[in-house]
């Protein structure tokens, strides 16, 4: 199974999302074609209600705490209760890495 895909089935599992979406943008940074180091996710739950962002971070955090410890070298997250992601509609683009041509 690939990171992406453990990323994945871990917040499936953890939050039950209304959308999940996990991009793994190794290929916008200075790493070996292949890896899997560099994440973004975008994850909207019903989970996040009355909870503020820093709260929703570490929840995702404790989740992905093996991952993150171990390969991912970077995790840009995006979370949004269900109301939020209504009037939000779509995440904030990952800028390129400074020095990646």
């Amino acid at each position: 199974m690939s990171m992406q895909q453990q990323i994945e089935q871990k917040l499936q599992q953890a939050f039950t999302p209304n959308h999940l979406e996990v991009l793994n943008e190794s290929h916008m940074h200075r790493v070996e074609p292949g890896s899997e180091s560099h994440f973004n996710v975008i994850l909207v739950s019903s989970a996040f209600e009355g909870q503020r962002l820093l709260a929703r971070h570490r929840a995702v955090n404790q989740v992905l705490a093996t991952e993150l410890a171990g390969i991912i070298h970077a995790l840009a997250l995006h979370t949004y209760t269900p109301a939020e992601w209504e009037q939000q509609g779509a995440a904030p683009r990952t800028p390129s890495c400074v020095g990646k041509p």
